[in-house]
């Protein structure tokens, strides 16, 4: 039987996306940035977000539609992120997957974001269940063991800050450009680490649990203490500051992975698989640091291309397509979800408010 052909829709933060999947095969992907729009404001504005978002949908989805060389009436069914993010974003994709299921009549799928993510080495490279997934982006950071399309269990995260956020303030105290990340690492190749020194937090405890937060306030003082000392900072001190927060965020994802793929090799998988996924797994550095920890445990490393590590569409309609061959859909009732943690059984990380557990 041919594989459904799935629109998958996502809208979660800043990019909007759209995308045309059948198995695993992308036949089309889509993504409209808006670093653009937020620039100015040093970070993403949720209101702008969500105006750009239903503003640009319809066109991604005509432009993803044409690039597969496919019509509308053709897709089998709609996948959409309802969940977590920016509400006024994931509702604006959550209503036009609506309007396109009800026009079309064709089931609609509602994702987890992080899900997307975290089944992305499935789309890629086929992994077998389970699997470790280390989701390392600018708004979460977690250890996951991967059993199934819902099947999740949380080894560990940030328990403040996710790396992309330290990454982007960093970038902020620094006076570089966002997105933080690349700017930040491009810095750090004319660094040298240890020219100053910042804090491994959380390495002195125990489990896979992390903390950025005060990396970043550490990194602040080291400025200030620059400034006042010099009058100022030099290209030389904003390069090394850049490579020593680019390493202390190295070291603590390695040795946090490192403890996380001892307590997965303890159910003895079939065949043992780490992957790391997210907008922080684009970091060059950071994936060196991960594939030889790897390597020490025997895990097979994987790393999706970087085009699918950052916000996507075509991870959303394949998260879509192992819960259509579930049996899993949803109706007119799917809402939009601001927290949605993978892992319902587990301990809020960071709190739990009014609308749930917010990790």
């Amino acid at each position: 039987m041919t594989d459904p052909l799935i629109l998958g829709l996502e809208s979660s933060c800043d990019d909007t996306a759209a995308a045309v999947l059948r198995g695993r095969d992308v036949l089309s992907s889509v993504v409209e940035g808006q670093n653009n729009l937020h620039a100015s404001f040093g970070g993403v504005v949720p209101e702008i977000a969500a105006r750009a978002h239903a503003e640009r949908l319809d066109i991604c989805i005509e432009r993803a539609l044409a690039q597969a060389d496919v019509t509308l009436t053709q897709i089998d069914a709609i996948a959409v992120t309802s969940g977590p993010g920016l509400i006024g974003g994931v509702l604006s994709g959550v209503m036009m997957g609506k309007g396109l299921a009800t026009g079309l009549g064709k089931p609609l799928i509602g994702v987890n974001h992080l899900a997307g993510h975290a089944l992305t080495p499935r789309l890629t490279d086929g992994l077998a269940y389970p699997y470790l997934m280390l989701l390392v982006s600018g708004g979460h950071c977690q250890f996951l063991i991967v059993r199934g399309p819902e099947d999740f269990t949380r080894l560990g995260g940030t328990i403040d800050d996710a790396p992309g956020e330290a990454f982007d303030k960093t970038a902020r105290l620094l006076g570089l450009p966002q997105p933080g990340g690349p700017s930040v690492e491009e810095q750090a190749k004319h660094g040298i680490e240890r020219a100053y020194r910042l804090p491994r937090p959380l390495l002195d405890r125990p489990g896979c649990d992390m903390s950025f937060s005060g990396l970043k306030t550490a990194l602040m003082r080291q400025r200030d203490g620059i400034i006042t000392e010099n009058g100022g900072l030099t290209r030389q001190n904003r390069a090394d500051l850049c490579a020593e927060f680019q390493a202390a965020v190295r070291d603590v994802l390695a040795e946090k992975t490192r403890r996380a793929v001892a307590l997965y090799l303890e159910e003895e998988p079939a065949e043992p698989a780490f992957a790391v996924a997210g907008g922080v797994a684009a970091n060059m550095a950071i994936r060196a640091a991960l594939q030889k920890i790897c390597e020490t445990a025997k895990v097979t490393f994987t790393a999706p291309p970087l085009r699918l590590c950052t916000d996507n569409a075509a991870m959303i309609a394949y998260a879509g397509s192992e819960l259509l061959a579930k049996g899993i859909t949803h109706d007119m009732t799917l809402s939009a979800r601001p927290r949605w943690p993978l892992d319902r059984k587990a301990s809020p990380l960071v709190g739990h408010g009014k609308k749930g557990a917010k990790a």
